[in-house]
């Protein structure tokens, strides 16, 4: 497909859209104000970069396949990204762990990293004008081997967990001073038991107490927000989650703090695209994590689909694309790792991008007027509109290759340049 072609089809898409009163261009220019956050552990694995004996020390996340040429070091990692947001249409951000830092061979524990272990990440960033966001990472560690890090009924393990979200917040008000982008710092623990417990009012209260003191401490919104992720179960948390959605809902609520939703992190039934209606009027921001769960939690790689559309949707009919930030979390280790990223990005982008295609003010007309047939019919017939030609026209104006295209330009990085990684 030449960009002739391209640009026919595109004009053909912008008149069938314009029909039915939907503006295209309009709709191109939100698009393109839109900054994913691309997740960084997506490149090795959710491996860091602290000291071989330290690396995933008591227990991490499970990553499953073992395909050639993951990210060993930063300067690959940063490589890899690089060539993973030469292929998605936008200007977007990476998400960093904690545990990515630049230590240079020394053992640095959690509680005494320090805003120059990222140094290079920023001076990284500014050279490719992009901003950062940030998370602690409490998990690959021995002080979380009991199953509890900020809920740990031993104050020695909390006061060190304490510790470390401290020193990550203050990292991430570094960095969004540095890079002059708010930098949304994320929380999220692994606590929980794998069977039945009897303490569970006393962990919540733990909990509770940890994240009063951490949060105590107030930085520049204009150079950090504030997020705390629930999660519905985990390996070895099976039978309780301390941090669970119905927590982490009550505590953000009266801190007027951020909400993560990630879409893995909920019952199969459950719609997260519902909760943000529900969640809006009560908090002033929110963070979803995009991921794709088969059968449970197992974030695999975003494509696009009905879950993903219908979040889309109800972030740009609640006019809250100001209010929502959209971060990837997924990690698969069984392909090729920059093609993973690659497809989650477009993936999340395609939604968002027919959800503002959606003609939402004649579909409210229609909804006022009572004709409920002819609602859910043009949002039936709304699937089978030209999306893809304004996509591709959408990638052909950001210099990026349009539909499959794509595709060659990671076959070509993954000959070159991962194929040589032992």
């Amino acid at each position: 497909m030449n960009e002739k072609q391209v640009e026919q089809a595109f004009r053909t898409a912008q008149q069938r859209y314009s029909e039915i009163g939907v503006d295209v261009d309009a709709a191109l220019e939100l698009l393109s104000c839109v900054a994913l956050s691309i997740q960084c552990w997506q490149g090795d694995d959710v491996g860091g970069f602290e000291t071989p004996e330290a690396a995933l020390e008591g227990g991490g996340i499970a990553v499953t396949g073992n395909h050639p040429g993951k990210a060993r070091t930063i300067d690959e990692l940063q490589a890899d990204l690089e060539r993973a947001l030469s292929l998605v249409p936008g200007g977007h951000r990476v998400n960093l762990h904690a545990m990515y830092g630049d230590f240079r061979g020394e053992r640095v524990d959690r509680d005494q990293i320090r805003p120059e272990h990222f140094a290079g990440w920023v001076d990284w960033a500014e050279g490719l004008g992009i901003g950062l966001d940030f998370n602690a990472t409490c998990f690959s560690h021995p002080l979380a081997e009991g199953g509890f890090t900020l809920s740990s009924p031993d104050e020695r393990v909390r006061r060190f967990w304490i510790e470390h979200v401290q020193r990550c917040r203050e990292i991430g008000a570094w960095l969004g001073d540095k890079l002059d982008t708010p930098c949304v710092h994320n929380l999220w623990i692994p606590d929980g038991t794998k069977d039945l417990t009897v303490s569970r009012l006393a962990h919540r209260e733990l909990l509770k107490t940890s994240l009063d003191e951490i949060y105590a401490v107030k930085h520049p919104a204009e150079q950090l927000r504030d997020a705390v992720e629930s999660k519905l179960f985990g390996l070895g948390s099976e039978s309780f989650v301390v941090g669970s959605y119905d927590f982490y809902l009550a505590w953000a609520a009266a801190n007027s703090a951020m909400l993560c939703l990630d879409m893995g992190h909920f019952h199969p039934t459950e719609s997260v695209a519902d909760k943000l209606s529900a969640l809006l009027p009560f908090l002033p921001e929110l963070l979803i994590h995009v991921s794709r769960g088969v059968r449970w939690d197992s974030d695999h790689v975003v494509l696009y689909g009905d879950e993903l559309r219908e979040l889309m949707l109800e972030i740009v009919r609640a006019r809250a694309l100001g209010r929502v930030y959209l971060a990837l979390d997924f990690f698969d280790g069984s392909i090729n790792r920059i093609g993973a990223w690659v497809i989650g990005a477009r993936a999340t982008l395609k939604a968002l991008l027919f959800a503002l295609l959606e003609p939402t003010d004649q579909l409210r007309e229609i909804e006022r007027n009572g004709e409920l047939f002819a609602r859910l019919g043009l949002l039936d017939e709304m699937k089978l509109m030209p999306l893809g030609a304004v996509w591709d026209y959408f990638c052909l104006k950001s210099d990026v290759p349009p539909a499959e295209q794509w595709i060659d330009s990671v076959r070509e990085y993954e000959r070159s340049i991962l194929s040589q990684r032992g």
